[in-house]
């Protein structure tokens, strides 16, 4: 969340002072609890998450989040970013359902659906984080900060399209509702195409 911070922290986001305030003190109590060295490293440490993503919830619109989070959002650079550009260079020239095919093949990864309003729709179940601790039987119910976890996670599917596809995208909508009916549902996000 030390990433998400630092993108508040930029004028650019407009996040006003007082706000900002509320979510320095919850890094700072975290860094005293933690250390400053392991705060990237606890990053799915419950409490600092479930604090970190109320706070968003309760001082912050979900426009602002999705900002947040298109930016900074989960998974963000995490190994893969140079086969991704290669194969962004190397299919430009293909059609965009070509490439999306090419792409769930190429890095054994789900297929977002091209709809005709100009967005992607993917449904999404990762094998860490949250549906890891759903199978330890760490949650038996969805935790109060859910919208804000698959929100993050929306801005790293966001983030992995984009570097592969040679795209430019928005966060249109997480959907988590299925969640409240069955707690191993996949999520469904809805991105944008910007042209």
């Amino acid at each position: 969340m030390k990433v998400v911070l630092r993108e508040m922290q930029k004028r650019k986001n407009r996040i006003p002072e007082n706000v900002l305030s509320i979510f320095e003190d919850i890094v700072e109590k975290h860094e005293e609890k933690f250390g400053p060295h392991l705060i990237g490293i606890k990053c799915f440490e419950p409490e600092w998450n479930d604090e970190f993503s109320m706070a968003m919830n309760e001082h912050l619109t979900k426009e602002q989040r999705f900002q947040l989070y298109e930016e900074a959002g989960a998974c963000n650079g995490t190994g893969n970013d140079k086969e991704r550009k290669v194969f962004a260079l190397e299919y430009a020239h293909l059609a965009l359902d070509e490439r999306i095919e090419l792409f769930s093949e190429t890095f054994k990864r789900w297929k977002p659906i091209i709809n005709n309003d100009n967005t992607l729709t993917l449904n999404f179940k990762c094998s860490h984080g949250y549906y890891k601790r759903v199978k330890e039987g760490k949650y038996t119910t969805p935790p109060p900060n859910v919208e804000s976890y698959f929100e993050r996670c929306a801005g790293g599917r966001l983030y992995e399209l984009q570097k592969a596809l040679g795209i430019k995208l928005k966060i249109k909508s997480v959907d988590v509702s299925p969640l409240k009916e069955n707690i191993e549902n996949p999520v469904i996000f809805t991105f944008e195409i910007v042209d």
